[in-house]
């Protein structure tokens, strides 16, 4: 075995895999995959295999699309034998909301460029004539769908990358991981070590032991699931056409044939079964471990199955499959840095390894080796969990995520299971005032206030809450609005080196003068947007950043992985010690005024100020900006003294009629004034100049991270650009496609409707010919094209 590499992937499953083919791909052949068995050992090899197109995230479709892209070249690429089955697969809709989620996937099926179609009953039938379509009222026929042998697809990805010079070591296991003071990691395994710069988590069920390994967590509950395989079918043995995949919200699964049989797996909502239970992970000595099968328990779903294919029920069964599925609290993969550990990556925690495997190991390696993916890879950035996410966390929103693998989640629709975890001290306050929270980061947020008790009708349109929304936000534009946004992530940062430190890492310049504030992004060298602080310089060498509550572990790795050696700076993560207060509206300042000796006119207190001042008897840093476009503060004060700041601005802005305001409010607000959001506009995947965000780069700088490719830069054929939508009762939300006659040039990043102006307004990204002010194209919204118009400004 090899001692040295510059990549060591612990894992042989179809993740492990494709990571060792796609590092190898990108130039990268010094890397050497460890597998404790054989490759496909673990959850790999009784995976039913089946390659969806079609799934609620955007960036994950962008995943599943180049899987589907992958798998049915695999063959011919190496020779390796992968039963590719391209049967296209068939979404059964059997409500007006399923239907109205197919119809937003159906329009970034254009972006990403899979092959869908919304149809009808009958072709529904013409495609599976064995199907009975009681309830159903429409399906996704998704042409490039299929599947294939899950340990065909992992042993072709393993020989692809050993043709690239990568290596495969089986049948050793890991044993630990250390840190050595050179900052490179030593694996240590049964056959000996190996040095390496950087290791990947690729262990798949294990993936929790091996994180425990570097003093880490990889937030995973493996799940029981069974799948069942009939005998041979007599109809499918008589024809030679093979049915699609059917995936189906009444059975809460998915059926389709294999090779003359049928195959039909369950997702159970009642009675699930923790795989390894109550451990919730696998003996090290295990390798190709089944559970027992429980008919009685997922008898309910297959009696339904049987139901919509009534030809299933005319055999036995065959085989039954019963075995383990890691999954993460929130469905989605983990992808990316472990919080706090330089060069350690994830790439494990999916559900559905095989369809994700192959863009999963695709866009992790170019992060890897070049630092930028061509997708937004935030969502699946492992550091989106924190400490909030412990074993019963991860465990509720596990079987949560299970048992609605098959049900349409409505936009804005969030369930209480593992919550609350992180309140501001308000939030009893606040919900007795009717506020409704979304959580973040752990983090329970307003979203909006009721004001009789009413609940959301969860929908992709306008909804009940509309006109709440809209009163809010005429709150907070005619009068005084205050927000709670304590789950801001702040940091303290300080030192004689702290002025150059950030000045080196940003491509803004931090303020010059104390009190002097600045919106300063972190780029990677590669010049695309990383990250987004608000800096406050508050003395001649202390600092105050701001950033994403969503983007607290990634931005304290961002900055504390930036340090040089020798660097004097201190970097405290400050977030659970401070609350914040937004004071917002024409009437603020008359309303804080009376609770301060500090002056907050405009000539002492302008725009872009901060300074440390008292407000009813509490310190505060007061920091004169808004995201809402209208006059206002942000209050950061010690966390214990928020509800008597809070008491106070309330009691002093009752004659204003002030107002409680959420962050459907401020979403709508931030539109109006063309205000760009990061993890929607502020991705990895632009840089400033094409999210239109050159005037925060300060190329004058002697130099900072990315400058070099920031100033080098070949144009790339997209640009973000600012839109107002003739929309009818349905405004964009993100995902959208921009169309220009039959092509399209585009898709939407995030949308709303803006209340103040009354008009439905986006970001786009697009092509650079649509970019100019009053350029035209449509949005496709629920099936509908909309016009749309480039604006030169904000919204008025």
């Amino acid at each position: 075995m090899k001692t040295n590499a510059r990549v060591v992937v612990v894992g042989g499953g179809m993740m492990g895999a494709s990571l060792l083919y796609h590092l190898a791909l990108e130039g990268c052949s010094d890397a050497v995959l460890i597998e404790k068995s054989e490759l496909t050992s673990g959850s790999t090899w009784h995976a039913a295999g089946q390659c969806p197109s079609i799934t609620g995230s955007y960036n994950l479709a962008k995943i599943h699309a180049y899987s589907n892209q992958l798998y049915p070249k695999l063959e011919a690429l190496t020779g390796q034998y992968v039963s590719w089955h391209a049967c296209g697969g068939l979404r059964l809709a059997n409500n007006k909301d399923e239907l109205a989620w197919l119809k937003f996937v159906h329009g970034y099926s254009k972006s990403i460029g899979f092959r869908m179609d919304l149809v009808g009953l009958d072709e529904i039938k013409r495609l599976n004539p064995f199907l009975t379509t009681d309830r159903v009222i429409a399906a996704a026929w998704t042409r490039d769908d299929g599947h294939g042998d899950p340990s065909g697809l992992c042993n072709a990805l393993a020989k692809a990358a050993r043709d690239l010079g990568a290596t495969v070591v089986r049948h050793n296991r890991v044993i630990d991981i250390r840190r050595r003071p050179s900052g490179e990691w030593e694996v240590v395994t049964e056959k000996g070590s190996i040095v390496a710069e950087m290791v990947v988590n690729a262990a798949g069920c294990y993936a929790r032991q091996i994180a425990a390994m570097v003093g880490a967590d990889a937030p995973i509950t493996n799940m029981q699931h069974h799948y069942v395989v009939t005998h041979p079918i007599p109809a499918f043995m008589e024809r030679s056409e093979e049915i699609p995949v059917m995936r189906d919200s009444y059975t809460s699964g998915y059926f389709r044939q294999e090779q003359k049989s049928g195959l039909m797996g369950v997702y159970e909502s009642t009675g699930l079964h923790e795989a390894w239970a109550p451990r919730g992970f696998p003996e090290w000595e295990s390798s190709n471990e089944l559970f027992a099968d429980d008919l009685d328990r997922i008898a309910p779903w297959l009696e339904r199955a049987i139901e919509r294919m009534p030809i299933f029920g005319e055999v036995g069964i065959r085989r039954i499959i019963n075995g383990a599925i890691p999954h993460t609290p929130d469905g989605a993969p983990l992808l990316g840095p472990a919080a706090g550990l330089r060069n350690f990556w994830m790439c494990c925690g999916t559900s559905f390894g095989i369809a994700q495997g192959g863009g999963c190991g695709k866009y992790l390696a170019q992060w890897m080796l070049h630092g930028d993916a061509e997708i937004n890879m935030a969502e699946f950035d492992p550091r989106r969990f924190g400490a909030f996410a412990d074993a019963a966390y991860v465990r509720d929103k596990v079987f949560l995520d299970y048992r609605l693998t098959f049900t349409t989640r409505r936009p804005g629709e969030e369930e209480p299971e593992g919550r609350p975890r992180k309140l501001s001290p308000l939030h009893e306050r606040l919900r007795a005032q009717g506020c409704v929270h979304g959580e973040t980061f752990g983090w329970e947020r307003p979203k909006w206030f009721s004001p009789d008790g009413r609940t959301e009708d969860y929908g992709y349109g306008r909804n009940n809450v509309f006109e709440v929304v809209a009163a809010e936000v005429q709150a907070v534009h005619q009068r005084v609005g205050v927000l709670d946004l304590t789950g801001f992530a702040k940091y303290d940062i300080s030192g004689a080196g702290a002025e150059a430190f950030l000045n080196r890492i940003g491509a803004n310049r931090v303020p010059r003068k104390n009190g002097g504030i600045a919106l300063v992004h972190l780029l990677s060298p590669g010049g695309r947007i990383q990250g987004e602080l608000t800096v406050t310089r508050l003395d001649d060498d202390r600092f105050y950043a701001l950033s994403a509550a969503a983007a607290e572990l990634r931005d304290l790795d961002l900055l504390t992985q930036s340090l040089a050696p020798g660097e004097q700076v201190t970097i405290d993560n400050v977030t659970e010690d401070r609350g914040v207060l937004v004071v917002s509206g024409p009437r603020s300042r008359e309303r804080l005024g009376p609770l301060t000796d500090a002056e907050l006119g405009l000539e002492a207190f302008p725009w872009l100020r901060a300074r440390e001042i008292t407000v009813a008897g509490q310190p505060v840093r007061a920091l004169r900006v808004s995201y809402v476009g209208e006059l206002g503060w942000e209050l950061h004060a010690p966390v214990a003294s928020l509800p008597a700041l809070y008491d106070a601005i309330w009691d002093a802005g009752r004659r204003f009629r002030i107002a409680n305001y959420g962050l459907y409010a401020v979403n709508s607000l931030r539109l109006e004034k063309g205000y760009k959001a990061w993890s929607t506009e502020l991705t990895n995947e632009l840089s400033m100049l094409e999210a239109d965000m050159a005037r925060f780069i300060r190329f004058d700088k002697p130099d900072f991270v990315g400058k070099a490719a920031s100033v080098e830069q070949t144009p790339r054929p997209y640009k973000i650009v600012y839109t107002e939508i003739a929309a009818a009762d349905t405004d964009a939300r993100g995902g959208e496609p921009a169309l220009a006659g039959d092509r399209c040039i585009g898709v939407i990043t995030s949308g709303a409707y803006g209340h103040r102006v009354g008009k439905s307004l986006a970001f786009a990204c697009v092509e650079p010919s649509f970019s100019a002010p009053g350029a035209r194209f449509d949005i496709q919204i629920q099936g509908e094209r909309r016009a749309a118009t480039v604006l030169g400004a904000a919204a008025s």
